[in-house]
């Protein structure tokens, strides 16, 4: 039986400019009356095998202080948050190294993904318990795909083989820590973990995921998120 730890980490440092709102999108109410943030964290902090968790904050920030989590007892620390995800996830896991082991797993989450089943995130963690790397969950695409240039279809895109990716992506801490510290030594550029497990020629497994689990960037999205919440009741 594995003795693997699962840990936490969530990016939760960005101002999400293309909401036009007047706080980061992680500090928008819902409908519930929770933040973004931390609805996320409710539902990520009582998974069971989920040990600990490191929030990644902006410098600046003066909203986490009033987080219903702020004194949870899977709260390990705050990390400071970095100028992209990628230097949040490496701040948070620096931060994390003290209680964490080589072959420990890291889930990263997204903090504007507050609608992520619990039972999801459970199969990610039981489909790769045994994985030397990690994976992710993401969606198959169903929609016709266009490549373009500028406003020009170029080409169709195969759809069989491509999805969309989500998250938590859940790895070794040992394989991620030196997946993200070869991204910033041959300044490569990446929008999420997985990308950098690719760079280093790993394989990462996809597991399939709902398309509820989306991720709020504008506007319109925090009224799908209500949505698909009181769904999530039922």
């Amino acid at each position: 039986m594995s003795t693997d730890q699962h840990f936490l980490i969530v990016p939760a440092s960005g101002i999400g400019s293309r909401m036009n709102a007047q706080q980061p999108k992680q500090y928008l109410k819902l409908e519930n009356g929770l933040s973004v943030l931390d609805q996320t964290l409710k539902t990520l902090l009582n998974i069971e095998k989920i040990k600990g968790c490191v929030v990644a904050i902006a410098e600046n920030d003066t909203d986490f202080k009033n987080s219903v989590f702020v004194n949870h007892d899977k709260l390990l620390a705050t990390a400071m948050g970095g100028k992209e995800r990628l230097h949040s996830v490496i701040s948070a896991l620096n931060t994390l190294r003290p209680f964490a082991q080589d072959n420990d797993w890291v889930l990263v989450h997204d903090a504007a993904r507050p609608c992520v089943k619990a039972s999801e995130i459970e199969n990610l963690i039981k489909q790769l318990k045994d994985h030397p790397v990690g994976g992710l969950l993401a969606t198959k695409v169903v929609d016709t795909v266009k490549k373009s240039h500028g406003n020009i279809v170029e080409s169709t895109l195969d759809r069989s083989a491509l999805w969309q990716a989500q998250t938590p992506q859940m790895y070794r801490f040992t394989v991620l820590s030196k997946a993200l510290k070869n991204v910033v030594q041959n300044n490569l550029m990446i929008t999420d973990e997985a990308s950098s497990i690719e760079y280093l020629g790993l394989e990462s497994v996809l597991v399939e995921a709902s398309k509820s689990n989306l991720k709020i960037t504008v506007a319109e999205d925090l009224t799908l998120a209500n949505f698909y919440l009181k769904q999530n009741e039922n």
